[in-house]
């Protein structure tokens, strides 16, 4: 546990930046010899050896600051912090460009120099239009109006009403983009809360809300952002929903809106990762192999651009989105033991990355390794690493907390810990109930379990049987699907029933599938 490693924002800064970062702090600071500024530094250096925030060991370390002093020390360290980093990371960043841009504008405008403030609006129009920029761009016209208003700016009155209707423009597009960015968003916390959809009811509501808040006009939808956000909209609708064919085709979208304007991948990079990301869910949901195995490729081609490695944000989201495509490329082969090779160093990166990487990540890696390590054979270990879902809270996920506790028990059952099993079939049967989590899977594998861990082996045969032809017959059914996207209960079965390892009935599939396409 990490509690008190991260907690002070200014260490979290300091901790974030490169060395060149450092550097140009250390020359930019030193520009002013301020005693007040060599004192910073001083604070800079102290914290930048800790490895975890101590108070009382940096209070040590400067013994010509007092505890007082130190808050205000912080406070302009950490707004020294971002001055500089707004310098030196400006030539990478268009929002930082154009609010240069809109800053020299004002800064014009207030020492009455306004043909030339407006000049750099001009300039700065069309930068905002060619990368697509809405928001920014309502920003310049409400300044050039305020001048156009205020002052004989010698402006034609046909450039006037041009800058009335560009602005009336923009305010819808600008209308029209937060109701669909609020509606992607809304989907994706809703997801992340509850995971997809457990039955009628979660479908009626989600259909509702998602039909309440789609645009009326959906013709008018014209430009990059607003179809981005339309896309992402459909995509997570449809991923709730587990209609994995139209989460295909809305990521699919998702990804070609950046192919048809390729310089957008720098402009929104944050946008093309997550979307890599989902079309790479969908491929795996939909098991599209050989569309897999290309756009992953095609993902780590770009991981190795300078777009992929410009920040911190999309160097470490790009390492997320492809282990944990490496890793479901494994589950979906049946290659688990190859797949556990990908572990030590994901740990690493996660442990390393432990002040970016949200607690929603960490759940999910944890539980397809554990998945890993069963489908491997190693059952304990399996156990080790759901236990850390089971441990932590239960706010994140429903669906995940729930399948972490299917497996738990189902490794146990495996181990032969026949003693703890109706203690846990009880605990888990509760859990998933309260959670209104329970499929027609889940209720045949809770009976199954229950009547075979005292059965010998000759009767369990039948049982065996019995349960593989309950479950069967719903492996088309879209609400009982999460079952064997989380956990390949039929495959488990199968392995059982034909005495082979799950990752043999599995690459068997694979084998199928791959000679009999569609």
């Amino acid at each position: 546990m990490m509690s008190n490693r991260f907690t002070d924002a200014l260490f979290q800064l300091i901790r974030s930046l490169e060395k060149a970062e450092k550097r140009h702090f250390k020359l930019y600071i030193k520009r002013s010899s301020a005693k007040e500024d060599l004192k910073i530094i001083q604070l800079f250096d102290a914290l930048d050896k800790m490895p975890d925030y101590d108070e009382k060991l940096l209070l040590k370390r400067l013994p010509a600051v007092t505890k007082p002093q130190l808050a205000n020390l912080k406070t302009h360290l950490y707004k020294q912090l971002l001055a500089s980093l707004r310098l030196v990371k400006n030539a990478e960043n268009i929002d930082l460009q154009l609010s240069e841009q809109l800053d020299y504008a004002r800064l014009l405008y207030n020492k009455g120099l306004k043909l030339q403030s407006l000049k750099i609006l001009e300039k700065a129009k069309e930068t905002a239009k060619a990368n697509h920029k809405f928001n920014f761009l309502a920003q310049v016209i409400s300044l050039e109006k305020k001048i156009e208003t205020l002052h004989i700016t010698r402006s034609t009155l046909e450039k006037t009403e041009l800058m009335a209707m560009e602005a009336s423009a923009i305010s819808s597009h600008i209308d029209r983009v937060t109701r669909l960015s609020n509606l992607a968003l809304l989907l994706y916390r809703w997801y992340v809360k509850n995971g997809h959809a457990r039955n009628e009811e979660d479908e009626k509501g989600i259909k509702e809300f998602f039909k309440s808040n789609l645009p009326s006009d959906p013709e008018i939808i014209t430009d990059f952002y607003e179809r981005l956000y339309l896309y992402q909209s459909y995509s997570w609708y449809a991923f709730i929903r587990q209609d994995f064919l139209m989460y295909y085709r809305y990521s699919r979208k998702w990804i070609e809106l950046f192919e048809a304007e390729p310089f957008m991948v720098t402009v929104e990079t944050g946008h093309y990762v997550k979307g890599m990301h989902n079309l790479l869910n969908a491929h795996f949901d939909l098991r599209n192999y050989n569309e897999f195995e290309v756009t992953l490729c095609k993902f780590e081609a770009f991981a190795k651009t300078p777009a992929a490695n410009q920040h911190d944000n999309f160097r470490i989201h790009t390492f997320v989105y492809i282990n944990s495509a490496r890793i479901n490329q494994h589950l979906m082969l049946g290659t688990f033991k190859e797949g556990l090779v990908h572990v030590p160093e994901i740990e690493q990166k996660l442990e390393e990355y432990a002040l970016y990487i949200d607690r929603h990540r960490v759940l999910v890696f944890n539980y397809k390794i554990a998945t890993l390590y069963f489908g491997s054979g190693d059952f304990t270990t399996c156990i080790d690493y759901v236990q850390k879902i089971i441990n932590g809270p239960v706010d994140l996920r429903i669906d995940l907390q729930c399948y972490a506790r299917l497996l738990h028990l189902i490794a146990h059952y495996e181990l032969g810990n026949f003693e703890i099993m109706e203690h846990l079939i009880k605990s888990v049967y509760r859990f998933m109930a309260k959670m209104q989590n329970l499929t027609v899977i889940e209720e045949a594998t809770f009976k199954f379990l229950r009547k075979s861990f005292n059965l010998s082996p000759r009767k369990l045969k039948p049982e065996l049987e019995n349960f593989l032809q309950t479950i069967r017959q719903f492996e088309n059914s879209r609400f009982e699907t999460r079952a064997f996207a989380y956990l390949d209960v039929i495959s488990w079965v199968e392995s059982k029933v034909l005495e082979k390892p799950v990752s043999a009935i599995i690459q068997q599939k694979v084998k199928q599938s791959k000679r009999n396409p569609g």
